[in-house]
């Protein structure tokens, strides 16, 4: 028996790249990646004995008034502001502001 070797003609790989020219990147891989919303209403601080005589129909002051707008974090960033709104029996937030990049890069750091 002879042992034969045969050159394989092996092409480049190059993956599924967009043409050079295009100049726009892929983005549908992070279509699906899961986030975190979080709307904040308001917030304090109290002390465990405060904490420990809460019952039913207790009242929490917060640190926001009443119309002040309510804060809106994606994964713990700020990214924008808004007013609360009902929409078929639910509570939602209607968008009056979003962070501009620059300041959603700066919260980076």
């Amino acid at each position: 028996m002879a042992d034969e070797v045969k050159n394989l003609d092996m092409q480049e790989f190059k993956g599924e790249s967009q043409p050079a020219h295009s100049g726009q990147r892929d983005i549908n891989f992070i279509l699906d990646v899961p986030l975190e919303l979080m709307v904040v209403i308001g917030s304090t601080k109290i002390l465990i004995q405060e904490l420990l005589q809460l019952g039913q129909g207790s009242v929490i002051a917060l640190d926001k008034l009443a119309g002040e707008p309510m804060e809106v974090y994606v994964n713990q960033k700020l990214i924008g502001r808004g007013e609360v709104v009902v929409v078929n029996e639910k509570f939602g937030i209607r968008l009056t502001d979003i962070v501009s990049p620059t300041e959603r890069v700066r919260q980076l750091r």
